[in-house]
């Protein structure tokens, strides 16, 4: 089993008198996790499964006095798959309220169901974290980091997702499955979702698009379909963790680009099989694109849950000026430029580092990654 570096900061906050909601996208390693956490205490713990009917019976029409009986003898209380439960916010408030002493852990494949379903009845009494597929650093404290590095190529085309990583001679066969409706099953089954057939062109487009600008008013000629339902469906596909997107930087500049986005996918493996497209690295047309979609996930993932306040971006002004990914945390501003050849020469823009003359800027390849994948605290953020 390949350690998750998440699993010790949720170690650290446990019997803090919070409850843990742990979000993730399905497959990547949420109730591995969490049986893993609560090894320790194999005989106090109560392991529900929302999934299962017997549990959704026993939390309806729930209240403490029907869950003593069943829950009062736990010291830790694990609701898995949480967004199967109808009224879930309300279920954690009274297991919440009512047996304090017990740790209440819940975990959810879709924040949209899950954190709309919960965050009014339990502000202020839960911690939120992200379970993301495979890192770069987890990946590194399982097997070295030369042999990670030599890896490399595998990661920008077939992803991080556990199942993937540990199955090695199946990529095809898993990815397929993966990026089938069993990724976004969860949207399939709201009845706001009424064009499957248009999601699984949406993710295709964006798929095509990855590096470059997404204009939903482009998307929506395109596949001919409403802009307001694409923008729609594309905020689902960012809130069951299958895509996410960073938008333009502006603050000081009058030609910066500011109503603008790019969307990236969280594992260029799930992009890959969205387009079928698994050639090598050295017959790829769309390496750069690749090598910037892997960092930026990368990033995202080693700063979620140890720095979450830090904000990213892109930055460009209307004469084409750009830089691929820009980190913001408070006053402190980082530039990133990616490079896949560490040998090609790399000026920062003027008009940037005039604007923002306080601003750290750095060029990443993959000679150099490690500096900002496994520990980021290596910059001041």
């Amino acid at each position: 089993m390949i350690k998750r570096n998440l699993q010790t900061l949720i170690e650290s906050y446990l019997f803090q008198k919070k409850a843990i909601i742990l979000f993730g996208a399905r497959q990547t390693g949420k109730t591995t996790l969490i049986q893993d956490l609560i090894k320790p205490y194999k005989d106090q713990c109560l392991f529900l499964n929302g999934d299962e009917t017997d549990t959704s019976e026993i939390f309806s029409k729930v209240n403490s006095t029907k869950l003593t009986p069943i829950i009062s003898k736990y010291k830790i209380v694990v609701i898995d798959e949480a967004q199967r439960i109808p009224n879930i916010g309300i279920v954690l408030k009274i297991i919440y309220d009512n047996f304090p002493n017990i740790q209440l852990i819940a975990t959810g494949s879709s924040s949209f169901e899950l954190a709309n379903k919960m965050n009014e009845p339990m502000t202020g009494r839960k911690l939120d974290f992200h379970l993301h597929p495979l890192s770069f650093g987890e990946l590194v404290n399982h097997h070295g980091l030369i042999e990670e590095k030599r890896l490399l190529h595998h990661r920008l085309i077939y992803g991080c997702y556990p199942d993937i990583v540990q199955n090695i001679s199946h990529e095809k066969r898993f990815l397929a499955s993966l990026a089938s409706s069993y990724l976004y099953k969860d949207l399939l089954m709201l009845e706001s979702i009424k064009k499957p057939i248009l999601l699984e062109k949406i993710l295709k487009a964006l798929a095509i698009q990855l590096g470059n600008e997404v204009s939903y008013n482009e998307l929506s000629q395109l596949l001919s379909a409403d802009k307001n339902t694409i923008e729609k469906y594309i905020d689902l596909l960012e809130k069951t963790f299958i895509i996410f997107k960073i938008n333009g930087y502006s603050k000081n500049i009058r030609n910066e680009i500011k109503r603008s986005r790019k969307i990236y996918f969280y594992d260029n493996g799930i992009r890959n099989a969205i387009l079928g497209n698994y050639q090598s690295i050295d017959s790829r047309t769309d390496l750069g694109a690749l090598w910037e979609n892997y960092f930026i996930s990368e990033r995202v993932k080693v700063l979620a849950n140890t720095i979450p306040e830090t904000k990213h971006y892109f930055w460009r002004t209307t004469q084409q000026q750009e830089i691929d990914l820009i980190e913001e945390k408070g006053d402190d501003l980082l530039g990133i430029e990616l490079k896949w050849n560490p040998k090609k020469k790399v000026n920062f823009p003027k008009t940037f580092t005039n604007a923002y003359p306080n601003a750290i800027c750095k060029v990443v390849s993959p000679v150099n990654m490690e500096e900002l994948l496994l520990d980021p605290n290596l910059r001041a953020l």
